[in-house]
């Protein structure tokens, strides 16, 4: 059966392509709504597609029409949809004929700490101490940060350094692949508002770092995402995904991915660069937290599985030296890079020099600070550990070996509303909305240890607090 003819889906052809969907728990809108959903995730509901009238969708489904329109409600609420008078509702993104109205970024969320409230929000980790040292010490070459003019794309000095970085992990890289940014976020941006169009399908993982999915809805692309196990990305569903949906663009975050803090494994890993190559589909690699090691395992980076793989790395020291310096870079082919540089010429210019000066310590030293970083995170993680043992012994989760934060799933009950009630116990979180990359269960709730050891108590204990009065008050069966 046709299910969408010319941008308008029927009412039988939705009917009939729902299937039993009244079946399973939740309110008969709860479960429309996430049938309707997984029809969108699964590609079969594109951007700019109508939906049936609620009247119409209601009698073909036997049901009632304030049945159609919760259901409707919801998907709008949670950007799957647009509702516009005289239009209708249509699937979120661009090719309605009408200009559809930009919904606020998933990732504004996490930068939405209660005043007054722990922020259990961001992964921020402290400044090492050995990153306080080197930054006292620094004596800028005043050659440098003198000159008249300075290249989009970096200064030279430092972007051979981060290209001898990559050549000792095992990633043969010249300066020429190197773009240095105002962070890793700016390197995503640019790479996405290059090649991704409007209408376009971008991949990822089910649950991914917000800064993707809404750099890829400002360009009016959607983004699919794809099944994830123990260990990270599903390969399988990533290859069926890639020839069935033809994306413009993969983005992955393979190594402590955030999130979740899984880690995909060699042959996985791979594997990826394979596909890659094979369909010639580039693929951002996020590796801003790759080096962050609990156990000193840090593989090269996908580049370095297949030279002739389109792999875009990105990476910056936010995480392992200083947050405040916003300073990123992306590695990649030069003919890309050359690209990227005028449109970064025309965003901005170029990098604070002094900012880049400074980099250039850290980086030379970014062994010994990830090293740092690393051992001062993994005892907060243990620290976090005993903490959940006490306040929240319910709640499970796989201990991640690196990263900066903890992916703990509720036994029951939604994280959107637990959310809202921690907040009243004065701890900010951050469920799995936040980072579904299109329809995720809302079941997960994500805890950085990167506070200090006794906020991170404070908020774990706060979040007790919370879970007692959740269960005690029926919320999780709402």
């Amino acid at each position: 059966m046709t299910l969408v003819r010319a941008g308008e889906v029927s009412s039988e052809g939705l009917s009939a392509r729902l299937g039993r969907w009244t079946h399973g728990d939740g309110t008969l809108a709860a479960r429309l709504s996430r049938g309707i959903a997984d029809l969108i995730a699964d590609g079969e509901l594109r951007p700019g597609d109508r939906l049936p009238a609620e009247r119409a969708l209601a009698a073909a489904s036997m049901v009632s029409r304030g049945t159609v329109v919760s259901a409707y409600a919801d998907l709008a609420e949670n950007g799957l949809v647009e509702r516009r008078q005289g239009s209708g509702t249509r699937i979120a993104g661009v090719g309605a004929p009408v200009a559809s109205r930009q919904r606020p970024g998933r990732g504004e969320a996490l930068f939405s700490a209660l005043p007054n409230a722990i922020d259990l929000l961001r992964t921020v980790p402290q400044i090492p101490a050995l990153a306080m040292q080197l930054i006292r010490d620094h004596q800028p070459r005043l050659d440098l940060a003198l000159l008249p003019e300075t290249d989009p794309a970096g200064l030279p000095v430092l972007r051979e350094l981060i290209a001898d970085m990559y050549r000792a992990e095992g990633t043969p890289t010249t300066p020429e692949q190197i773009l240095v940014t105002h962070g890793a976020q700016q390197a995503i941006s640019l790479v996405v508002n290059a090649l991704v169009e409007p209408g376009d399908v971008v991949l990822a993982e089910e649950v991914t770092w917000p800064g993707v999915t809404d750099s890829v809805g400002l360009r009016g692309g959607s983004v699919h995402g794809i099944p994830m196990g123990p260990d990270g990305l599903d390969v399988d569903a990533l290859e069926v995904a890639i020839a069935r949906l033809r994306p413009a663009l993969i983005a992955v975050n393979p190594h402590h991915q955030n999130p979740t803090g899984t880690r995909l494994p060699a042959a996985a890993r791979h594997r990826v660069a394979e596909l890659a190559a094979q369909y010639g589909v580039p693929v951002i690699e996020d590796r801003v937290v790759a080096g962050i090691s609990f156990d000193g395992v840090v593989p090269p980076s996908l580049a370095a599985e297949r030279p002739d793989a389109p792999v875009i790395v990105v990476e910056s020291v936010s995480k392992w030296a200083w947050a405040g310096l916003r300073i990123g870079w992306l590695r990649a082919d030069p003919v890309l890079v050359r690209r990227l540089r005028g449109a970064r010429q025309l965003a901005d210019q170029s990098t604070s020099v002094p900012a880049q000066l400074i980099a250039l310590d850290l980086i030379a030293r970014a062994d010994d600070l990830r090293r740092e970083n690393s051992r001062v995170h993994q005892q907060r993680l243990r620290l976090l550990e005993r903490l959940m043992a006490e306040h929240l012994p319910e709640w499970t989760y796989d201990t991640p070996r690196g990263g900066l934060s903890l992916w703990a799933a509720l036994p029951t009950g939604s994280a959107a509303v637990f959310a809202r009630v921690a907040a009243t116990h004065g701890v900010s979180i951050a469920g799995s909305a936040a980072f579904a990359a299109s329809v995720s269960p809302d079941d997960h709730i994500r805890i950085p240890y990167t506070a200090t050891d006794d906020m991170l108590a404070e908020g774990v204990r706060r979040l007790g607090a919370a879970w007692t009065e959740y269960r005690r008050e029926g919320l999780s069966a709402v």
